[in-house]
């Protein structure tokens, strides 16, 4: 999905202009905190726009090029998937596109100028040749070989003219030149002397039978294609029933086709029934309409272009609209991201992570977590759980996919470690029936996306203690046995792991961690060395060290993350204080080398 610009205001002195921006182009205006009075405040400019960049966010700073480029210069990669980032004056007298200008930037820097009457300073080759970037045409057109635009655009600043072939969609005058630009229905092969654009007017409708192979759908649609002679770039969407969201055929197609999958109910399919070229009673009785591919088609807009289709176990059918089709009707299938926020820090968090919360319609999780998110979360719907609600926050964000939106579900540390992807996928694998979810909710798109745990963040601001064999238990009896993780600790222990402990102690259970510490007395040194991590990444963030026989209760609570050592594990007394490490044996390769050298020094003495 597109996302919405930022506007970014580090002063008053263009906190005015920032405001203008805003309003202009429907943004959010951010501002820095304690230097502005913007809603939405930030406590470190360069943080922050790396933040938004990582999710993806177009960034329109109202402050000096430099501090844009120094913020999200770790970050650059591939400008063909990186959005926008434009610099404007403090006073509105200029708009400079820094990155995206294939991306948009060179048109929101356009729009920009025009709301203050500015001078947008373009520097891409061609919207200074000729007004425009070809390799981003108008909403509705796709260009089909964009890997030739290069070479296309450096054919024009050698002097080639362009030539018009269809409608002009890009406004310019032909003047018969070598560079062709097509616009087209039809599959017409591309080069660097010609661009080929497809209008994206025609739906493409589709069925399938439970689990079809992806492969035979693939082919029964491009034979259809290829016999109506439209090219795979002039769809504009994949449509089908509700019921078949989550088919592997479907969304293979989608996906391969790089098109929106649109779904709609048969109540939505049956309202066309009219139009079908080939109603079915079998099919009615079957989903409760008379035809899905030709009845999604239709749904989707257009008149019938190609009638339904079938192999074996798919169909598929082809509607004609009058105009590209650039607002689609139906509802998408529904996305539930499973993420890890990480410890707290947006330095910490990953770019995946922040892009998936910034594309998020809903955002559910515990409060706290969700505060953390900062101005990521800003004008988002948000649904807060206490603590305790874990399986409610669950159903509901399944449900809410189950709707068509797209929903966060947000996590701290790794969302796959001890939080809520494991009770997403459990509730999934129930059935209505068996107190699980909806069918509609078993049909989203589910994406987990990794974080940093506790049990990581801990360890790097050890040092190394997760160097060798390592285990995590959770001392909680709320959900496991106590029986059952009295005998874990004692595998544990006897296995000579490093241990994480989450959830060592809570306001009612405070003896499981004792317990534990005499354990692992049994087994491993009173010197072992243990780490208290508190708060990770947080201002209030504690770190301190303890011998195993010295452990306390009472200094521990559920923010603390508690490493237990090997018998091998290590303190390090470095200048910055001491640093916990587990050694993973290469102390018999340092051993034998500083032997060898000693011997290979007895050699040559002997020698001589």
């Amino acid at each position: 999905m597109a996302l919405t610009p930022v506007v970014i205001a580090l002063n008053a002195a263009g906190e005015k202009t920032a405001a203008r921006i805003a309003v202009a182009l429907g943004a959010q205006l951010h501002g820095r905190e304690g230097r502005t009075q913007a809603k939405v405040m930030f406590p470190n400019a360069l943080d922050h726009i790396r933040d938004l960049f990582a999710a993806g966010i177009p960034v329109i700073g109202v402050c000096a090029s430099g501090i844009l480029i120094r913020a999200v210069a770790p970050l650059l990669n591939d400008k063909r998937s990186e959005p926008p980032v434009l610099s404007v004056a403090d006073d509105g007298s200029v708009v400079i596109p820094l990155l995206g200008g294939h991306r948009g930037a060179n048109r929101l820097a356009k729009d920009i100028a025009e709301a203050l009457g500015a001078k947008a300073a373009l520097t891409t080759a061609g919207d200074l040749a000729l007004g425009v970037a070809l390799d981003v045409p108008p909403a509705g057109y796709r260009l089909a070989n964009p890997e030739d635009a290069k070479d296309a655009m450096a054919n024009l600043l050698s002097g080639s003219g362009i030539s018009l072939s269809g409608h002009n969609i890009f406004d310019l005058e032909d003047a018969g030149g070598d560079v062709e630009l097509t616009v087209t229905d039809a599959p017409v092969e591309g080069s660097g002397a010609r661009l080929v654009y497809h209008p994206q007017r025609y739906a493409l409708g589709v069925g399938c039978a439970r689990n079809a192979d992806p492969e035979e759908l693939w082919q029964n649609v491009s034979a259809m294609l290829a016999d109506a002679g439209v090219a795979a770039g002039a769809i504009a969407c994949v449509a089908t029933i509700d019921l078949k969201a989550d088919e592997p055929a479907m969304t293979a197609l989608a996906t391969r086709l790089n098109v929106p999958l649109r779904l709609f109910t048969a109540a939505e399919l049956e309202a066309v029934a009219d139009r079908l070229a080939n109603p079915s009673d079998v099919v009615f009785a079957e989903v409760g309409c008379h035809g899905v591919a030709e009845g999604a088609a239709l749904a989707s807009g257009g008149a019938l272009f190609a009638q339904k289709r079938k192999t074996a176990n798919t169909t598929c059918a082809l509607t004609q609209a009058d105009a590209p089709i650039t607002v689609l009707n139906g509802r998408p299938r529904g996305r539930l991201s499973v993420v890890g926020i990480g410890p707290g820090q947006a330095a910490w968090r990953t770019p995946e992570v922040s892009k998936l919360v910034a594309e998020a319609e809903e955002l559910v999780g515990y409060s706290l977590y969700l505060d953390l998110l900062g101005p990521l979360a800003t004008g988002k719907t948000r649904s807060d759980f206490p603590l305790g609600g874990e399986e409610d926050r669950c159903r509901y964000a399944l449900e809410q996919a189950a709707k068509g939106k797209n929903v966060a579900l947000v996590c701290s540390g790794d969302a796959g470690i001890y939080a809520m992807a494991a009770l997403v996928f459990e509730l999934l694998d129930r059935g209505p029936e068996a107190h699980g979810v909806s069918d509609a909710a078993r049909r989203s798109e589910i994406v987990c996306s990794p974080g940093v745990s506790a049990l990581q963040g801990a360890a790097a601001r050890a040092g190394a203690p997760l160097g060798h064999d390592f285990c995590a238990i959770s001392l909680s009896d709320l959900l496991t046995p106590r029986a059952d993780i009295v005998r874990r600790l004692k595998a544990a222990a006897e296995g000579d792991f490093v241990i994480a402990f989450y959830n060592p102690v809570s306001r009612t259970r405070r003896t499981l961690l004792a317990e534990a510490r005499d354990i692992l007395l049994e087994h491993r040194p009173a010197d072992t060395p243990v780490m208290l991590a508190s708060n990770l990444g947080r201002p209030t963030e504690n770190v301190r060290y303890r011998r195993l026989d010295a452990l306390e209760v009472d200094e521990v609570d559920m923010l603390t993350v508690v490493l237990i050592g090997s018998s091998n594990s290590r303190l390090a007394l470095l200048g910055e204080g001491p640093r916990m490490y587990t050694p993973r044996g290469y102390s018999r390769r340092i051993d034998g080398d500083l032997e060898n050298v000693g011997n290979r020094h007895l050699d040559d003495k002997d020698a001589s």
